[in-house]
């Protein structure tokens, strides 16, 4: 009999968790192919996720571990943690809110199971069901990040998606602290197979994600992909001085063969403008990279745990 590991974020999911985990046992309860193990983590949550999960940890049905924060580190600290600590044949990232019913993730375990040469099975929304804003936003992240970066992401990929031992211990052999899990993915490589899947509607609750939180998220994405940002000060440079050159050879013909004046003020004040805009923007950019460069050489943890429970069957 198979293990799998299932790692589940949790932030502010009271309503959700006791669900997701009677869902669980009942798709797996009579299996006689695959046993589970829930790997529930609380990311700093303050409603009552945390004693819900202390609640679940009690039960003797399956291996349940709850890991606890001390505080909101990010879903991109959770799936590490989760890594860490599953122990499975199989290792599957959920969520807690059942957009993703656990119930999918058998038909991944039989692909695994079916098809050596698979290392992962991911799951991609093939219809949204979220406003047509956010979908917008999503698409142009997935189409920007193809363009800039130097791995490919599929679109609607989700962190939906099961994985075997060696596609984990890949994983984990990146110890970055800034993390982009979808490009992490990517980059490890391994075969991955996509199937289609329409998410279904929160049990309880309301979506974490906003319009400036996945701004932010792309950014994060792109910057730790690629350094075609870094290249757009030098290709400005040089456009803005070529185009300089012109504007000056163009002056330079109205005057001698014009007669025309070299226009002042307004022309000055808008250059100086446009040009001091391009710096700050340039500047910008190479500061997100310090920025990051300075996260790292911190050196401190990913994250850390106040509180760690387990049924230890």
């Amino acid at each position: 009999m198979k293990k799998i590991s299932m790692i589940v974020p949790c932030y502010n999911e009271e309503g959700n968790v006791k669900l997701f985990f009677e869902d669980a046992i009942k798709t797996y309860k009579n299996n006689k192919k695959y046993e589970i193990e829930l790997i529930f983590i609380d990311d700093g949550s303050y409603d009552n996720t945390l004693n819900e999960l202390r609640e679940i940890a009690k039960t003797k049905e399956c291996k349940v571990k709850v890991l606890s924060f001390s505080r909101n580190f990010g879903k991109e600290s959770v799936i590490y943690a989760g890594l860490k600590s599953a122990t499975g044949d199989y290792t599957v990232l959920i969520d807690a809110d059942m957009q993703q019913p656990p119930h999918l993730t058998l038909k991944m375990a039989e692909i695994l199971d079916a098809k050596k040469e698979v290392d992962c099975v991911c799951y991609y929304q093939a219809k949204r069901i979220e406003s047509k804003l956010m979908s917008k936003i999503k698409g142009s992240f997935y189409k920007t990040m193809n363009k800039l970066s130097d791995v490919e992401l599929k679109q609607g990929a989700s962190d939906f998606r099961m994985f075997r031992i060696n596609v984990k211990e890949a994983l984990l052999s990146l110890e970055e602290r800034c993390r982009f899990t979808k490009g992490i993915f990517s980059w490890v490589g391994f075969n991955t197979t996509y199937l289609p899947y329409t998410p279904e509607k929160r049990a309880h609750g309301f979506s974490k994600w906003n319009p400036y939180k996945l701004f932010k998220y792309g950014m994060e994405g792109i910057i730790s992909f690629s350094t075609k940002p870094l290249k757009l000060a030098t290709f400005l440079g040089l456009f803005l001085s070529i185009l300089s050159g012109i504007y000056l050879l163009i002056v330079l013909i109205q005057k001698i063969f014009i007669g025309r004046g070299i226009p002042g003020y307004p022309t000055i004040a808008n250059l100086i403008i446009l040009l001091g805009g391009i710096q700050l923007f340039c500047l910008g950019i190479i500061g997100e990279y310090i920025a990051k460069i300075y996260m790292e050489t911190k050196d401190r943890p990913i994250y850390i745990i106040k509180e760690e429970i387990s049924n230890d069957k």
